[in-house]
């Protein structure tokens, strides 16, 4: 026998609606006819009818029609052979040419007493108009109320207002077509790592369970925006050949009480009927928020429901067996502790931007597709994209194409990446921006004064290029290729901070005057001094204290109003010290910054070649630091990856990456 189901078919009760209405409507309009005979005469019959004295009433319409009712006793006469069936009211009708003639015959009648029944006028009634009006408002509120328990209920072909507890969860089986694997997945291979042994487990389960080993009952992928998390949840989908469910956190919530809690339960439940199976959660913070911490809500708040539904069903006091749950989020700071905890979410995989060998992997997947120049180079391009994460990266690619085919070209050149990059992190070139002579030296010297001090400052990113030309609203930028750092010590940053000040330094010593072109700067080294001061101990008063608070409800800083005063002091004391440090500096270099400045109010963009030209060979550069070449930035020797061993080592102290991407875009 097929193991396959036999589908009974269904009652659908829009039919029984529709008969309903029906049979309403028939007996509203035909209900109080009755079932006497009927005929239609020609004017001649009806008056010999009349003058017989067969005639006991005559009804005339507006629509000259005529209605008239015999005795039943006379009717034999009119209707002969069906005397059993004559009813009480027989009637014979016809339709006359001029009421007056017809009225002059009655009253003649009348006159000769041949008829003595009664004559009346009425209006002709009009059975369709009253289904119309009678019946057409029930059926458009019928229609409208039908439409807002669809739209209030998820809405559609998937149930409406009958369906409005069920699960949204879309089903993905074995068979489906158009798969992804872990092969359309570049980089992130610690991630994959972890996602393929579930799979594993989920294929192979007698492999783990020999050993006594359980299978994980759910995993927490955790990353920035872009890095892939969503991918990797769809190439489960591909690899495990299991029932795969998936949906986001939002389709639990909806307008109604008790909604989100329903979806949660009737999603479990075709789970456990698919069993083994995936459940992937989307964005699963949109439900999953601590408990308790909404100011604007109270104990009855929808969220908190499902929320508590959702912990019960996944490791409540029921079982869940060849259930694995997956979610994707990238506010888990924000999620509730009792959703977290093992025995719901055993693991946490932190999917983190790429670095650069995932770059080059990553780009060498979006490039499959594009019709390439041979002067493309993926490890140029992996290199000039620190901080890009793999949607940004397909991004670039993209837009690349766009670029060659707007300038009518056979293939993608590696100018039309580099363009890209330029456009996605410093925005549209604005060649048409209209500025004064002073307005664009100023300009000019700003950019020459970082320029120049990130040549001379031993941990300053190494200069690509610097730009004068307008770039969304940045009025000039300066591209740097930065390094690959893990965790950046105090005099890397303190060097970062006086280069970033090089803009406002020049400005103050080379025009005699300060703009507002700098305001972008003094944000980031504002910011830059804070985190410096109170979260990584970095001051001499303040050191070793970290005032870093991850409650994201808490009104009270963990410091005193003194304390606060002192880090205060200490910021700007040590923005003041690097500031004058870039203005000495900047001082001793002025003659070369001044011709640095010259050149690029002459070709509004300068490469690295044309620094080095200016001020020599950079005094600190290393293997690492090699010069990028002119207009078409040519070849870039690629990175040595070194102390690979001791990156790994120093991995939970991610979160001081201060990394910066490849412009300063003011």
């Amino acid at each position: 026998m097929s193991d396959k189901k036999i589908q009974k078919p269904q009652f659908n009760f829009t039919w029984f609606y529709i008969i309903a209405g029906a049979v309403l409507i028939f007996f509203t309009l035909f209900g109080g006819e009755t079932t006497s005979l009927q005929k239609e005469v020609i004017y001649s019959e009806l008056k010999s009818y009349v003058e017989k004295g067969y005639v006991s009433s005559i009804t005339v319409y507006d629509n000259n029609d005529v209605e008239a009712i015999l005795y039943p006793d006379s009717a034999k006469y009119v209707f002969p052979g069906k005397v059993d069936k004559i009813g009480e009211e027989p009637m014979v009708f016809l339709q006359i040419g001029s009421k007056e003639n017809f009225e002059k015959f009655i009253e003649e009648q009348e006159a000769e007493g041949k008829y003595q029944g009664s004559l009346k006028y009425e209006k002709k009634p009009d059975y369709w108009g009253g289904i119309l009006w009678n019946v057409l408002p029930i059926v458009v509120f019928v229609g409208i109320w039908i439409f807002l328990m669809r739209r209030m209920g998820g809405g559609g072909a998937q149930g409406g207002v009958f369906n409005v507890g069920k699960s949204q969860a879309k089903l993905f089986e074995k068979s489906d077509s158009n798969r992804i694997t872990f092969k359309d997945v570049a980089g992130q291979e610690g991630a994959k790592q972890e996602v393929k042994e579930i799979v594993d487990f989920l294929k192979n389960p007698g492999r783990y369970t020999e050993l006594g080993g359980k299978i994980p009952k759910g995993a927490l992928l955790v990353g920035p925006p872009g890095t892939g998390k969503t991918l990797l949840a769809k190439a489960v989908a591909g690899e495990a050949n299991v029932p795969f469910f998936s949906l986001s956190g939002s389709d639990f919530v909806e307008m109604f009480v008790g909604v989100g809690a329903s979806r949660v339960r009737d999603l479990f439940r075709q789970a456990k009927e698919k069993a083994p199976c995936i459940i992937f959660i989307d964005e699963i913070d949109a439900v999953g928020r601590a408990r308790g911490k909404n100011p604007s809500m109270g104990g009855n708040d929808e969220r908190e429901s499902t929320l508590n539904q959702l912990l019960t069903e996944m490791d409540g006091f029921g079982t869940n067996s060849g259930i694995i749950v997956m979610a994707a989020t990238n506010r888990a700071d924000i999620l509730d502790k009792a959703l977290l905890r093992a025995g719901r979410f055993d693991r946490q995989i932190h999917v983190d931007l790429p670095d650069l060998n995932e770059r080059k992997a990553i780009f060498g997947v979006h490039l499959r597709p594009l019709k390439l120049d041979p002067s493309v180079d993926v490890d140029t391009l992996a290199r000039q994209t620190p901080g890009f994460s793999g949607a940004d990266i397909a991004n670039v690619c993209n837009e690349a194409a766009l670029i060659a085919a707007r300038n009518s070209k056979r293939a993608v050149e590696k100018q039309d990446f580099l363009d890209a990059v330029d456009r996605i992190i410093g925005g549209l070139e604005k060649k048409t921006k209209v500025m004064t002579e002073g307005e664009k030296r100023t300009i000019a010297i700003h950019e020459a004064g970082h320029a120049t001090l990130s040549w001379f400052l031993e941990h300053a990113n190494p200069l690509i290029k610097v730009t004068i030309v307008p770039r969304g609203r940045a009025l000039g930028a300066a591209w740097y290729m930065p390094e690959e750092r893990q965790i950046t010590t105090k005099e890397q940053m303190l060097d970062e901070m006086c280069a970033i000040l090089g803009g406002r330094a020049a400005e103050e010593l080379f025009t005699g005057h300060i703009s507002t072109g700098a305001m972008n700067d003094l944000e980031r080294v504002t910011k830059q001094a804070y985190g410096m001061i109170a979260y990584a101990g970095m001051s001499d008063k303040l050191a070793n204290l970290c005032y870093y608070n991850n409650e994201q409800y808490s009104f009270n800083r963990p410091y005193s109003e003194r304390t606060a005063e002192l880090i205060d002091n200490e910021v700007q004391a040590m923005i003041n010290s690097q500031y004058e440090r870039a203005k000495q500096l900047l001082t001793e270099h002025k003659e070369g910054h001044a011709q640095l400045a010259k050149v690029l109010m002459e070709r509004e963009v300068i490469f690295a070649e044309d620094v080095e030209k200016i001020f020599g060979k950079r005094p600190w550069a290393s293997r690492s630091e090699e010069i990028i070449d002119n207009n078409d930035i040519e070849d870039v020797t690629e990175v040595v990856e070194e102390n690979i061993a001791e990156a790994a080592s120093t991995a939970d102290n991610a979160n001081n990456n201060t990394t910066e991407k490849t412009n300063n875009t003011k």
